[in-house]
């Protein structure tokens, strides 16, 4: 009995990942490619199995919103040349780059003691915001930016250019960095406290991707967008996590 609770997750995790995606597969609009289904399938398993509906409901409103927010203003931005390669359907890399972070954080809570189990469950809701906030950022700024701007000089650059940022986008990423640190809220995994630390770490990472994009992408091959997402995610983990210590050392003191 103890044997089929403990694989009841997991079991549930694979129905429900199989079900969806296969609708993904046939549905016309294409979110992922052939490839991305498959490691979508992946993530999503790991992510019930370890965190249940509550942190399956938060990857899932970033995907969503992630894949909305890719395709407004689609047409202008590939007659632009600066749209989202396969008109934003996500690959396995992609997959990866946006919720590795998350992912690690969620296998992470399997493994430490409860009390520090909170930080791990804020390490994955601020990876979330962060990565959201930096498509929405990129998104809004690449179809409505009005002026765009190289975040090391403030001079005025073509929208799409790495590391440019743009108000309209800006606003954008703030917005969707509060939208998904609420959800995580909403269902129980962090704070309403967190929520501000959530959306102030993804302000953080999501500028400093940004500087990382204008000053070092450019110069190492290895260094693909996937990396560099995958670094903005953990920038948002770790700021989000020493932000929660900090006000904790501060309210004790």
């Amino acid at each position: 009995m103890l044997f089929t609770t403990s694989f009841t997750p997991w079991l549930v995790a694979v129905g429900l990942n199989t079900v969806l995606l296969a609708i993904v597969w046939i549905a016309p609009k294409k979110l992922l490619t052939p490839a991305g289904i498959f490691h979508a399938w992946l993530l999503g398993v790991l992510i019930w199995g370890t965190l249940g509906w509550q942190g399956y409901v938060v990857v899932m409103f970033y995907f969503l919103v992630g894949s909305a927010v890719t395709r407004i203003g689609m047409e202008q931005k590939e007659a632009a040349g600066i749209a989202e390669k396969r008109s934003g359907a996500r690959g396995p890399e992609n997959v990866w780059g946006s919720a590795l972070t998350g992912a690690l954080c969620a296998l992470g809570t399997l493994l430490v003691a409860p009390p520090y189990r909170s930080l791990l469950l804020l390490g994955y809701v601020a990876s979330l915001a962060t990565k959201l906030s930096d498509t929405c950022g990129s998104e809004v700024g690449k179809a409505y930016g009005k002026r765009t701007y190289l975040i090391t000089t403030l001079q005025p650059v073509a929208r799409g250019t790495e590391g440019a940022v743009s108000l309209e986008g800006t606003l954008a990423g703030v917005v969707g960095s509060f939208a998904i640190a609420l959800i995580g809220w909403g269902v129980g995994l962090i704070s309403l406290t967190d929520v501000v630390f959530c959306a102030i770490s993804a302000f953080i990472a999501t500028n400093l991707e940004s500087l990382i994009g204008a000053t070092l992408q450019s110069k190492f091959d290895w260094m693909t967008n996937e990396v560099v997402n995958f670094i903005n995610t953990l920038i948002g983990a770790i700021v989000a996590v020493l932000l929660v210590l900090a006000w904790r050392w501060y309210s004790l003191g």
